[in-house]
């Protein structure tokens, strides 16, 4: 078992649930991101799910991750961003215990969100008619 995929589980079996009590649609989200992910790199980087470990999880390999998600799968920045958080959430709970794979994981979690436009809202309430 490689140091990754260690992580992975301590993160999903333990962590999540019971320190961070995070509810089980985060939890869901956070685990597809993971399996999209390491399905891209297997299909990319031609090389095995078991063969996947933090010096395959780089900047380059996951900033092509985020872009395929919007190019191929057509994602909305919004979505792109939300898969981001959930790599970070691992990989930022992984650092400590993996101080090796540092600079790895430290340019990963430097990875800037994509900006999004927001709806701007021009009236809390509808205005009202006067007679």
């Amino acid at each position: 078992m490689t140091a990754l995929a260690a992580s992975l589980q301590t993160y999903f079996t333990t962590f999540a649930h019971s320190q961070r009590d995070l509810s089980n649609h985060t939890i869901n989200s956070y685990r597809d991101t993971w399996r999209i992910l390491l399905k891209y790199l297997t299909a990319t980087l031609d090389i095995t799910a078991e063969a996947i470990d933090f010096d395959v999880v780089t900047a380059t390999n996951i900033t092509g991750f985020l872009d395929h998600l919007e190019h191929e799968r057509g994602n909305s920045a919004k979505t792109r961003n939300v898969r981001l958080t959930a790599i970070r959430a691992v990989l930022s709970r992984a650092l400590p215990d993996h101080p090796e794979h540092a600079a790895t994981i430290t340019q990963v979690l430097a990875i800037p969100p994509k900006r999004t436009t927001r709806a701007v809202i021009e009236f809390l309430t509808p205005p009202r008619s006067r007679p």
